[in-house]
């Protein structure tokens, strides 16, 4: 059964906001109490947070659907919506998020850090936000903003500062197990180790982790045996190992050979050439080992590399290896800069920028102009088409915004298509312009009627008033005979 997951697809969904509410005081003796709706609550947003608690991405390979709940929506007598929860999802220190197109969205690394992944739709206003001096008691309320929907990749990149590599079988798990306190599988069968394990070691004044990858083979950088699956975890590390068995059984290997395979297949995966490289000849232990290793260690010093005879078994070299890699280490993290405190960057918006765009599709017969911007496209999604003040509204709004103006601009003429947002969830009318939305029917836009009409009783006084000056003055015009 798997138990170590470091890659998995997941689906996350925020939560929708809610919806605004219309609503008018009631009270006894005021019979036009003003508009009371509340707002709608903002939906929880999907965030990523790291948890070193967490060492593997299982629980997202078992259930890759993540959702927050929505916010609430408002009510009558100034009550607003309740916001929805946010999700926090723990993931493992190391976990690299990338779209599906592969491109890096964040890289958590360190504890606490986060990435919100889904960002909560925002919470429809109320009519008693939307009221003002001129639109008195609205009749309709803003709708609530969905919220995002993502599909993500998480990646584990093991967070470490030495990586052991090698051939299966070559003692890589030995020599972990002796070096710290981890306790890895260890058998003498090739490919023992399925995932990477992690051990702290310590040398001297200098404490560092210490990463077992799976073993290689050639072919391993384009997917054959469990290298390609694991390389990922060698990305970070700052010193690399290359662990090599003096005692193989096998006829056509040699530690030499060994180490160029090895060697090519880290080249072809690329971005570790930078990394310094120390050789253990393991197995030492045993006569042939002995008698190998001290024939191949010329040659491989030739080459530039430090050689160290080691035996997990008996115990032999590991002190002076544990300090040289400490001595590595601690020289790569010196090598570091210094991380600087986040920098607070404002980018104002450009003088000539409008925040949206239009633009010409479709053809000469049959123009459509497509209107994109974050704010059209918002203000679209919380509008109630169902309501003629709510459309009027927004007629209101993207004309303020200057998009009527755009439109002429762009050779747009009555009667031809406008949409609003991208193709498969656009709003698409037919335009006119400064069009009336129904809205006016009520009178001028933004007034309400309802607050302008006289009480009945004194209507009818009115009324009865202007008959008997009607009267009168048919009774000034009569001429007698």
């Amino acid at each position: 059964m798997t138990t170590f997951v470091d890659r998995v697809e997941l689906h996350v969904a925020a939560g929708n906001g809610g919806h605004g509410c219309a609503s008018v005081h009631r009270e006894k003796f005021k019979p036009l109490g003003g508009p009371d709706g509340g707002n709608g609550g903002r939906g929880g947003d999907v965030i990523l947070t790291v948890e070193q608690s967490v060492t593997t991405l299982l629980d997202y390979h078992h259930s890759p659907h993540r959702k927050a709940t929505n916010g609430k929506p408002g009510e009558g007598g100034n009550r607003a919506g309740k916001d929805g929860q946010d999700l926090i999802l723990p993931v493992p220190d190391g976990t690299v998020v990338l779209d599906k197109a592969g491109n890096v969205l964040a890289d958590l690394v360190g504890q606490g850090t986060s990435y919100v992944a889904a960002q909560g739709g925002r919470g429809g206003l109320g009519n008693a936000a939307l009221s003002s001096a001129r639109r008195k008691a609205p009749g309709f309320a803003l709708l609530g903003v969905p919220g995002d929907l993502q599909d993500i990749v998480l990646e584990l990149k093991t967070v470490a500062d030495v990586a052991l590599v090698g051939y299966p079988s070559a003692g890589k798990s030995s020599l972990i197990s002796v070096l710290s306190a981890a306790k890895p599988k260890i058998a003498d069968y090739p490919f023992t180790t399925l995932v990477p394990n992690l051990g702290v070691v310590t040398a001297g004044s200098t404490v560092y982790t210490i990463a077992d990858v799976p073993g290689l083979i050639p072919g391993a950088s384009q997917g054959k045996g469990l290298g390609l699956e694991f390389l990922r975890h060698v990305e970070r590390c700052s010193v690399l190992v290359h662990v090599l068995d003096t005692a193989t059984l096998e006829s056509d290997r040699d530690p030499l050979s060994d180490l160029d395979i090895i060697e090519e297949e880290l080249r072809q995966y690329g971005g570790l050439d930078n990394r310094p490289r120390i050789v253990v000849l393991n197995k030492v232990d045993v006569p042939d080992g002995k008698d190998l290793a001290e024939m191949v260690r010329p040659d491989l010093e030739a080459r530039g590399y430090r050689v160290f005879e080691v035996s997990a078994v008996a115990h032999i070299g590991l002190r002076e290896l544990s300090f040289a890699l400490g001595e590595l280490v601690g020289k790569a993290r010196a090598a570091k800069p210094k991380e600087e405190a986040t920098r607070i960057v404002i980018r104002p918006k450009a003088v000539d920028d409008a925040g949206f765009t239009v633009t010409r599709e479709g053809t000469d017969a049959e123009p459509l102009f497509r209107v994109r911007g974050e704010k059209p496209e918002r203000w679209v999604r919380q509008t109630d088409f169902n309501n003629d003040e709510a459309v009027g509204y927004l007629a209101d709004r993207l004309n303020r915004l200057g998009v009527e103006e755009k439109l002429m601009k762009a050779g747009a003429r009555g009667g031809d298509g406008v949409a609003i947002g991208p193709e498969e969830n656009a709003v698409v009318f037919d335009w006119e312009p400064s069009v009336t939305a129904g809205a006016e029917m009520l009178g001028r836009r933004g007034e309400d009627h309802r607050f302008e009409a006289p009480r009945p009783a004194a209507q009818r006084r009115r009324d009865r008033d202007a008959e008997r000056d009607e009267a009168g003055r048919e009774f000034d015009d009569f001429e007698p005979f």
